[in-house]
């Protein structure tokens, strides 16, 4: 969903990039289309076809060899955004160039990529997610349009595909990363170059480790309006026989804050298993 207008962007197993008013939707509901992105479409068969509002795309972007697996609009740009796939490709897209590729890093992880997210704070900075165990850090600044693109830092702190990445909305250099390894991890940027005790032990930028799940974590998001509030979900089919589950903290900002050694808070856990579960921030 774009920040600052009524756009949505979806991708798929088409290896194409579609954008999409939300607009248009309620356009062709009260006025039976008449936006020019909009179609009408029958449905039903012989005399009981009946009329449904169908929105057309405001543009299709082709670029991708393989699944596009994520999609994120800039912070600053309705017209703007990048998508990320399992051709390995980070690509930057502007809708008012056109539907080819602006810029298009063709190896910008050593696997699929599988997340993607656009700095709120500065547009410059994009995040990246790979079945390669990383998170990468890009300036698009740093981009070419010959494809080279060199990330401004490799993290690594995961055992296992990286499913998830998201920028805090509270510190311009704090991010998450969740994983199948089950790992929620909060990396700072801003300590990568900061020389400390703890550095010969942990990965350079590691923040805290949440390791309260019991499998992998398939997504998770910080509460844009509660400071340092983090909700994550795991996918435990496979540990428990079926199901997931939701938790939620509310603690984090007094965690990051205190700088405890190995900090446990008890936040309030809705479960959709029968497991109990509880969260463990590992000040690292």
């Amino acid at each position: 969903m774009c920040p600052t207008e009524p756009f949505v962007l979806s991708g798929g197993k088409d290896k194409s990039v579609v954008l999409w008013s939300i607009q248009d939707h309620i356009t062709t509901v009260g006025t039976d289309s008449k936006s020019s992105g909009s179609i009408i479409k029958q449905t039903g068969e012989g005399g009981d076809k009946t009329e449904s509002p169908s929105v057309g795309p405001r543009g299709v972007y082709h670029g991708h060899d393989d699944t596009v697996e994520d999609v994120a609009f800039s912070p600053t740009s309705a017209q703007e955004f990048c998508s990320v796939g399992d051709d390995s490709c980070l690509i930057l897209w502007d809708a008012r160039t056109g539907t080819s590729p602006v810029t298009k890093v063709e190896k910008a992880h050593d696997a699929d990529l599988h997340c993607v997210d656009w700095n709120p704070h500065d547009d410059n900075l994009i995040l990246t997610g790979s079945a390669d165990n990383t998170v990468r850090l890009y300036d698009r600044r740093n981009l070419t349009s010959n494809g080279v693109g060199t990330p401004i830092y490799k993290f690594e702190g995961h055992r296992a595909a990286v499913l998830c990445v998201q920028w805090c909305p509270d510190k311009s250099s704090v991010f998450g990363s969740s994983a199948e390894d089950g790992l929620l991890n909060i990396w700072d940027y801003d300590r990568v170059s900061k020389k400390s005790d703890r550095a010969a032990k942990s990965p350079a930028g590691l923040f805290f480790q949440h390791a309260g799940h019991r499998d992998k974590v398939v997504d998770f998001h910080w509460n844009a309006a509660d400071p340092w509030t983090i909700v994550s979900v795991s996918d435990d089919c496979e540990t428990t026989g079926g199901g997931g589950t939701l938790q939620l903290v509310n603690k984090l900002a007094k965690g990051l804050r205190s700088k405890l050694s190995n900090p446990i808070t008890k936040p309030y856990i809705h479960t959709y298993t029968y497991l109990v579960c509880h969260f463990l921030f590992k000040n690292i």
